[in-house]
């Protein structure tokens, strides 16, 4: 990954010496500017809050550009997607909004394009599989904030109790647990289907089992696809159908729930993210991780997921706003904000910087998995709402005498549906 950002990052850094910062319109007004920006929380308690870091960020913003003000507003990562969505349709929108999608504001012509409010240096330094998720009909709207791709994680002292190597395949995995629960495991596999990140959970399985949300010809919605219903016939039959996923029902296990008991030891694998690896480590979990198994090997591609900043123009802050975005993009900031929360940088020269450095070993494996990993269909204006349904849905596909071919179908029809409304 390294040689691959090299000769990239050398040209950036060359360009930005001669290059002027792009997106210098007006304001939309004199004197001074305050930037309301909406972000998403990545602690998991007070201490690690992500308010500490961009409140820290934007003093230092301030204080290198005076008579531009930053009003930071942190939400939960359950409800900033909601909240924000609230806040534009009071018709009181942020300025800068770091959330988990973007593109149902695209066509309600809510944001300003990435050429509009980056520098040029800036906007080339993206990671160019984020940059395209971040585009719509080719425009670039999404500014890629932060990403992650995903391993399957197993708890190390559980397996050498029952004797078990890491899982190569779905066989694996499924005589893994049954080993681990006659062992006494609460829970031999994970599986979060709840509201809080169904849709990604479900994208992983459905890679590992050779399918995928859309179609790889036409980008066309693929939901119902005869891979992805045995996919979830496998999960219901021989994981949850066996008792292999512990005593809560997937349908209502998030993922805070999942990962809180994998790091207090009651979890033998589950599907897991950087993050998750630094969390276990600190209350003594010895971790394992492997590429996402599939049906008969490695799973065709790993998941990635990046999290996006936009640029809301109804305030008219469009020369401001640039300037805090090339500020955040700074590698310096870029690196700070994904080291502390163990996630992967989302430009070139930050990689780069990354993969060179000794501290930032554990996340290699990640890094990795990027270039081939798979991304949720950001840049479609319907996903919003089509992964509103699978988070209602999903983990109905997976209950006794449940049909996951009829749970697929209605996400498919509200998928459908979704599009024709667009």
């Amino acid at each position: 990954m390294r040689r691959r950002y090299l000769g990239m990052t050398a040209a950036i850094a060359a360009w930005g010496m001669t290059m002027a910062l792009a997106g210098c319109g007006s304001s939309g007004g004199s004197g001074d500017v305050t930037l309301k920006l909406v972000a998403a929380d990545y602690g998991t308690n007070s201490e690690n809050s992500s308010e500490k870091y961009w409140s820290a960020l934007a003093t230092a913003f301030e204080s290198k550009n005076p008579g531009i003000k930053v009003d930071v507003n942190v939400r939960p990562w359950k409800t900033v997607d909601s909240d924000v969505a609230t806040m534009v349709e009071e018709n009181r929108a942020p300025d800068i909004a770091q959330v988990g999608s973007y593109a149902n504001y695209v066509k309600k012509g809510k944001l300003y394009t990435a050429d509009e409010v980056l520098s040029v240096p800036t906007q080339a330094n993206f990671l160019s599989q984020l940059a395209e998720a971040g585009k719509v009909n080719r425009l670039h709207y999404g500014l890629p904030f932060v990403a992650s791709t995903r391993l399957l994680f197993y708890n190390k002292k559980l397996f050498d109790q029952a004797g078990l190597d890491a899982p190569k395949d779905w066989d694996d995995i499924q005589s893994n647990a049954e080993a681990l629960k006659a062992t006494g495991v609460t829970t031999p596999f994970a599986l979060p289907l709840g509201s809080e990140e169904a849709q990604g959970e479900t994208l992983m399985w459905l890679l590992s089992g050779g399918g995928g949300y859309t179609d790889t010809a036409d980008g066309s919605y693929n939901i119902d696809s005869r891979q992805n219903i045995k996919t979830f016939q496998w999960l219901q039959k021989e994981l949850v159908g066996k008792g292999l996923t512990g005593p809560v029902a997937p349908g209502k296990l998030d993922r805070a729930m999942a990962f809180k008991a994998f790091t207090s030891g009651q979890v033998g694998m589950l599907n897991g993210h950087p993050s998750l690896m630094a969390e276990a480590a600190k209350q003594g979990i010895k971790v394992g991780m492997v590429p996402l198994p599939g049906v008969n090997g490695t799973a065709k591609a790993s998941m990635g997921v990046a999290d996006w900043m936009m640029a809301f123009k109804q305030n008219g802050n469009r020369t401001a706003i640039g300037k805090f975005l090339d500020f955040v993009y700074d590698d310096q900031n870029v690196m700070s904000f994904a080291g502390q929360y163990d996630l992967l940088p989302v430009t070139y020269s930050a990689n780069e910087a990354m993969a060179a450095d000794p501290q930032y070993a554990d996340l290699r494996k990640f890094l990795n998995a990027l270039p081939t990993s798979e991304l949720i269909p950001y840049g479609k204006n319907s996903w919003a709402s089509v992964s509103e349904s699978f988070k209602k849905n999903i983990g109905k596909a997976v209950e006794p005498g449940a049909s996951p071919s009829n749970v697929l179908g209605g996400i498919a029809r509200d998928a459908a549906a979704a599009e024709a409304a667009e």
